[in-house]
């Protein structure tokens, strides 16, 4: 009687997100694939909103000058490091050059992210546990950075990581804020004095559009920071709203042409929404003057 051929498992099917070469081993360490390989509803859409980012900075990395050792970028607020782990694997990793430095608070994501970087032989990957404005002093990133990137950064750590760009020359910022609540609590509490001063005041005076107005005016003035420190800035959308609310894409790219007009109109805005208590610490590199 003929032994019957020890039966091959088949290779499960991969959805059709899964790029070609991309790791598997990879997409489910970050638990974006199921152990069985398949993408539930979540992960989905988050694989999705992570995809289309990296359409963005594939573009902005592909113009940077060619160098010996590489581009370098540098994740702020990476958490687990989706959106860093996703670009070494479709960008750096066959390029064979250049560093990603993820930069992050949370010791225990920063140790994972060490781990699985080594585990996945993702040798060019670097994880600082500092915080966004600690790390413009660390030894251990270099003078100049290529690209800054800041997903889902909340509050002032998207502040922070224009703090970062700007000292570490970065030639692009791509960046997603999220939660901005400082400026609406200076808002709050100005609200008496500028319903007396100002009809603009109604736009925040309910506690709804304090957080409306807020989210909105703090980056119309971090674009317009941009564009008076020489950068030209793009704003768009993310991904669709049906994925995400937080959705604001800023899109940052060096000239050097330095726009005083942009400096004027944030200075003026500050004076127009009684803010300008906000203009030494929060835009210390606008070269201040009485308007």
């Amino acid at each position: 009687m003929k032994k019957r051929a020890p039966t091959v498992a088949a290779t499960p099917e991969l959805p059709p997100e899964v790029r070609p070469g991309q790791s598997v081993e990879l997409l489910k360490q970050l638990h974006i694939l199921t152990r069985d390989g398949k993408l539930n509803q979540d992960s989905r859409r988050k694989l999705k909103q992570v995809y289309h980012l990296f359409q963005f900075i594939e573009k902005l990395l592909l113009e940077l000058p060619a160098s010996d050792t590489g581009p370098t970028l540098a994740d702020h607020g990476a958490g687990k490091s989706y959106l860093g782990f996703i670009i070494y694997d479709l960008f750096f990793k066959a390029l064979g050059k250049g560093t990603i430095y993820g930069i992050e608070t949370r010791s225990e994501l920063v140790e994972s992210s060490r781990a699985l970087a080594q585990r996945l032989g993702f040798e060019r990957m670097r994880f600082l546990n500092v915080s966004v404005a600690e790390s413009t002093q660390s030894a251990e990133l270099p003078v100049q950075i290529d690209v800054v990137t800041a997903l889902h950064a909340c509050d002032t750590a998207t502040d922070d990581a224009i703090a970062f760009g700007l000292q570490k020359k970065a030639r692009f910022m791509v960046l997603v804020p999220c939660c901005q609540a400082e400026l609406a609590r200076a808002l709050n509490q100005n609200k008496a004095l500028n319903l007396q001063r100002t009809p603009l005041a109604e736009l925040w005076r309910h506690p709804l559009h304090t957080r409306e107005v807020g989210s909105q005016l703090t980056n119309v003035l971090r674009c317009l920071y941009l564009e008076s420190q020489g950068y030209a800035v793009t704003v768009t959308e993310l991904v669709g709203w049906e994925h995400s609310m937080k959705n604001e894409l800023i899109l940052a790219k060096y000239t050097g042409q330095k726009k005083r007009s942009a400096a004027e109109r944030l200075q003026a805005l500050l004076k127009e929404f009684g803010l300008e208590a906000m203009l030494k610490h929060r835009y210390p590199a606008l070269d201040v003057s009485p308007v």
